[in-house]
This record gives C-alpha cells, sequence and structure tokens, in this order.
C-alpha cells in the first residue's frame, strides 16, 4: 500500500468514526474513535477464530507495521503535538507554579517508576508468574508519565482553576520527556545492553538530555521569535512554528538530548509576554486556529491507532489478572508520587486534598506508553507487559477520561473554576 492509501485509509476511518461517535456516544471525539477502533479490532479478534478460511487480522496488522506507531509517533508526531500543548500553556500561571511542576515531572516521575516497579515486583509472583525487577522498573517507566496528548485535550473542557491547569499541563508536557529519559536507562540494564554502567553515568546522560533539552529548545526559540519580528504575515508565522517544532525535536535527537523536553520549551516561548508583543492578536488568532487544527487530526489518528493496536496481544490468563491488579496499583502509586512529591505544598495548603484528588484522577496515560511498550524487545516478558501497559492505558482513557468532568464538578464549584 502507498503513502496516499494508507492516508486516506487512516483518514477514513478516523472520520467515520467521529461521525459515529457524534450521532450515538457523544463522547469527546478522541475518546469516541479510540471505543470505536477498539470494538472493531476486538470484533476481528473474536470472529477470526470462528473464520479459519480467512486471516481478518492480517490486512489489519500489515497497515498497523506500515505505520509502526512507535516510530511515528515517538520520532515524529510527538514534536508537533508537544508544541501544540505547550502553546495552549499560560506561561505566567506556570512560572508561579514552576517549582510544583518541576517536583511533579521529575521527582514524581522517579517515585511513579521505583513505586510501581515494586508494587508489581511483588503482586507479579502471587498471580503465579514471576517477572524480573529490572523488567518491573521497565513496566514503571512506561506508565509512570502522564500523557500530554491526553491531559492537554482533557483541560480543553474542564473550568479548572487557570494555575492548576498550568500545573496539569506543564506536569504532562515535562514528566513525558522525563519519562522517555528514564524508560531509555532502564530499558538497556533489563536487556543488558547497558550492563556495568553506573549511578553517577546514568545522572549525567539524565542530565545532558533533560537540562541540555530545556537549554536548546529555549535557544531555538528565541531565535524564532526574533526572525519573526517586525512582519505580519500569517503564513510565514506558521510555517516558521512549524519548522521549529520540527526542526528543534530532530536536532536534540541528533545531539543526543531530549527532543521531547526541548520542543516542549520551545513551544513555551510562544507563550511568553515577548512573544505577544511580537504577533498581533489577528496573527496570534491565526497561528492559534492553525495549530489547534494540526493537534486535533493528529490526535484523531493516534487514538484511532492506539485502538487498533490491540491486536497486537494475545489474550493470557496471567495478563489479564495482571491487568487488574496494574490498574488499581498505577492510581495509587500515582497518588502517592504526587502527595510526596509535593509534600510541601500540601503542608501549606492542603485544600481538603482536592489537587490532590484532580491529579491523581487526571493522571492519563496514552500513545506514549503504548508507544514505548510496543518498542519493547520481542520476547515473552514483551507478550506479557504489553497487555498490561494496554489496559491501564485504555482504562485511564475511557473510565478517567470520561468521568474527569464529573469529579471536577464535585470537587470544584462552577465559580471557583474561573
Amino acid at each position: 500500500m502507498d503513502t496516499i492509501s494508507l492516508l486516506a485509509l487512516l483518514l477514513t476511518f478516523s472520520a467515520g468514526f467521529s461521525i459515529l461517535n457524534y450521532h450515538t456516544l457523544r463522547a469527546p471525539v478522541t475518546i469516541g474513535v479510540l471505543i470505536f477502533s477498539m470494538l472493531i479490532s476486538l470484533l476481528i479478534m473474536i470472529l477470526n477464530p470462528l473464520i479459519p478460511a480467512y486471516d481478518l487480522q492480517a490486512l489489519p496488522r500489515s497497515v498497523l507495521g506500515a505505520i509502526n506507531l512507535p516510530a511515528a509517533l515517538l520520532n515524529g508526531a510527538l514534536s508537533l503535538l508537544l508544541f501544540a500543548g505547550a502553546m495552549q500553556v499560560d506561561v505566567g500561571h506556570l512560572r508561579t507554579k514552576l517549582a510544583s511542576v518541576t517536583a511533579l515531572s521529575i521527582i514524581g516521575t522517579v517515585l511513579a517508576v521505583a513505586l510501581l516497579a515494586g508494587a508489581a515486583w511483588c503482586v507479579f509472583p502471587l498471580l503465579g508468574h514471576a517477572v524480573p525487577f529490572t523488567w518491573c522498573i521497565v513496566l514503571g517507566a512506561i506508565l509512570a508519565p502522564t500523557d500530554p496528548v491526553s491531559v492537554v485535550g482533557m483541560l480543553k473542557r474542564l473550568g479548572l482553576p487557570g494555575p492548576l491547569q498550568a500545573v496539569f499541563a506543564g506536569e504532562s508536557l515535562f514528566n513525558d520527556g522525563v519519562g522517555v529519559v528514564i524508560f531509555g536507562v532502564t530499558i538497556g540494564l533489563a536487556t543488558g545492553d547497558s550492563h556495568g554502567v553506573t549511578a553517577s553515568e546514568i545522572a549525567l546522560s539524565f542530565c545532558r538530555e533533560a537540562l541540555g533539552g530545556g537549554l536548546l529548545g529555549a535557544l531555538t526559540g528565541g531565535i524564532a521569535l526574533r526572525v519573526l519580528k517586525g512582519q505580519r504575515d500569517p503564513h510565514i508565522d506558521l510555517l516558521t512554528s512549524l519548522a521549529l517544532a520540527t526542526g528543534t525535536f530532530s536536532i536534540a535527537n541528533q545531539l543526543g538530548m531530549s527532543g521531547a523536553i526541548a520542543v516542549v520549551v520551545a513551544g513555551l516561548c510562544f507563550g511568553t509576554s515577548y512573544s505577544h508583543a511580537i504577533f498581533d492578536e489577528a496573527s496570534r488568532k491565526e497561528l492559534d486556529i492553525a495549530w489547534t487544527l494540526i493537534d486535533e487530526v493528529l490526535n484523531v489518528l493516534l487514538f484511532m491507532l492506539i485502538g487498533f493496536e490491540i491486536l497486537e496481544i494475545t489474550p493470557r490468563l496471567f495478563t489479564v489478572l495482571a491487568t487488574l491488579a496494574v490498574i488499581p496499583l498505577s492510581i495509587a502509586v500515582r497518588a502517592l508520587s504526587v502527595l510526596l512529591s509535593t509534600l510541601p505544598v500540601h503542608l501549606r495548603q492542603w485544600e481538603r486534598g482536592r489537587v490532590l484528588g484532580i491529579l491523581t484522577w487526571g493522571g492519563l496515560r496514552g500513545g506514549i506508553s503504548v508507544s514505548l511498550a510496543l518498542g519493547l524487545p520481542p520476547g515473552d516478558l514483551r507478550d506479557l507487559l504489553l497487555p498490561v501497559c494496554y489496559g491501564v492505558v485504555g482504562f485511564t482513557i475511557i473510565v478517567q477520561g470520561l468521568t474527569m468532568e464529573r469529579v471536577v464538578r464535585r470537587l470544584y464549584s462552577s465559580h471557583e473554576g474561573a
């Protein structure tokens, strides 16, 4: 199948699922598309053994193989999705909550990895299958970061206070990069590729990727704004921002830095007071509309692919039991990591636990976790961990995503959300 045919097929399915969702579920479009693609995948899996003359899974799997979601997302669409999300963040609110965002993104993510790894390592033998501790750390690294695509999309329809929205979005944008860095280190240790690496070398590598990526994003973002200063052509604005997002991501990866963190910082540059002085109101509105469309289309395609990736899973009794066990564990670990990483804030102002509740239930996982899980090396451990990761992602997006608005209304009254 050539590229244009593949793109046409994906857009046709995504448009069809969006229309079905509009006339039936009326869920947020990304969640609705995910549900319908999962239902189609499950139907194919059920019918396939009933029609032995035909392999119903052959065509979908060939299409998924041609797309290669881990490479397409982590080395491609992620730069555009993160940039679009970062542009929507209120940098003023983010600056006032920078300590909380930093603690959640770094300390919280590390704690989540460690806590989930320890819990899974203890629980898996009780279910009849021991998993090496290094691979439990890999599981923790896959599921620890919240997904910026899911979270930023959710924030659009919730009336949370501005500072809390900044914490939510800032954490999800930055802990994505931190989680990918941790995954790269832990998968090397689990497979033996990084045998003999010391703790100081791991810390140095982490600082180079995270801090180096942040500095690079600030540099490229500042250069782009200087280039755009003094002209009022919306087409140039859009082309320059596209070049900034993709170019920053590519340069960071080439230099061994975190492309995710670099492109987030570059995107945040477009939300500063300096950027607002450069763009007039009309230019800024057109730029925001263009990036909103890019973000929406990529989101729908991504969530549809996540739904179809269920065809990569081979169900087993252990994986079902492990998934049912890890889902509540992941929620508990999320709550504990948020509480411990921002403990000074909670000690000063508890707010009846509302912020903790919102951040815990709103900790959605998404395409990044699925892509990391699909990128695991082939083998028995991949076959065991992939369904668990997929189950947690599906639960957080569908169950937590659809009930988040109700949780917000319960914890925050309408006048507080203004």
